[in-house]
């Protein structure tokens, strides 16, 4: 069974149809990249699964759950929302840290905030805290950030600023890690440091959706690749099919000026 399907996804603004009916599934462990030129409907597509867009029909499942649905019309409690949210983590163009918070309350403040919510809170409220610190400490070790946990985000570079990042998004145990354009706010050689990161978590068995520009790492990195053009997938398959044998003459036009 699929970890993420997505069913018919549609989504407009106004007259303005961006999705048209978008269709995807992925494995647990297998990495997903999608490309295609500006204005395709890729960040869209990212922001409706991330609910951070709500798409106008269609059907979301992760891990098997319906965490979206367009038929239903009902109002859902805001703890159920979050809940659904949570098996999704979403890594931002942007970083988006909290300037006012260190590293370390960076990437834990979400997921103690979550805990408080538990049953058991109250009354194992030390060791859940201690558990949350601990895991903190290692996910920030995974991403070369053992010695910055004191730092704030104006005293790091692009690239760490983005590992925390990552690290905020792994910190809440998401059952898939998005990422939107990770690398384009950063020069080239933050973004080979950025890339390798994201190549580590691979090799780590996470699941992810990267949508991208790159497409060396797409190409190298990827078990899946869809090329979007207007909302809709114009083409899919692994990195060989779509980068040396692509069938659609609009894939084809898009690789040709990317790799000039």
């Amino acid at each position: 069974m699929a970890i993420l399907q997505v069913d018919s996804l549609k989504k407009s603004f106004g007259k303005n149809e961006v999705l048209k009916g978008i269709s995807l599934s992925l494995e647990e462990g297998q990495v997903m990249s999608i490309i295609g030129s500006s204005g395709s409907g890729k960040t869209t597509l990212l922001r409706c699964i991330n609910f951070l867009e709500t798409a106008d029909s269609g059907q979301i499942f992760v891990d098997g759950d319906v965490i979206f649905d367009g038929e239903d019309k009902s109002k859902h409690k805001a703890k159920e929302t979050r809940e659904k949210q949570l098996k999704i983590g979403l890594v931002f163009q942007q970083f988006n840290l909290f300037p006012q918070y260190n590293v370390f309350d960076n990437v834990t403040l979400a997921v103690k905030l979550k805990a408080k919510e538990r049953e058991d809170y109250k009354g194992n409220k030390k060791q859940i805290l201690k558990e949350i610190d601990e895991n903190a400490k290692k996910i920030l070790a995974e991403m070369g950030l053992s010695d910055k946990m004191e730092a704030y985000p104006w005293q790091l570079s692009g690239g760490q600023q983005q590992r925390v990042a990552i690290a905020r998004a792994l910190a809440l145990e998401p059952k898939i890690l998005f990422f939107d354009e990770p690398t384009s706010a950063l020069d080239p050689e933050l973004t080979i440091e950025v890339l390798k990161v994201i190549k580590e978590l691979r090799n780590m068995g996470r699941t992810m959706v990267v949508v991208t520009h790159e497409m060396e790492f797409a190409r190298n990195v990827s078990d899946k690749v869809i090329f979007m053009a207007d909302g809709i997938i114009e083409e899919e398959g692994c990195p060989t099919d779509v980068f040396d044998h692509p069938k659609s003459e609009k894939t084809k036009a898009f690789l040709a000026k990317s790799f000039e």
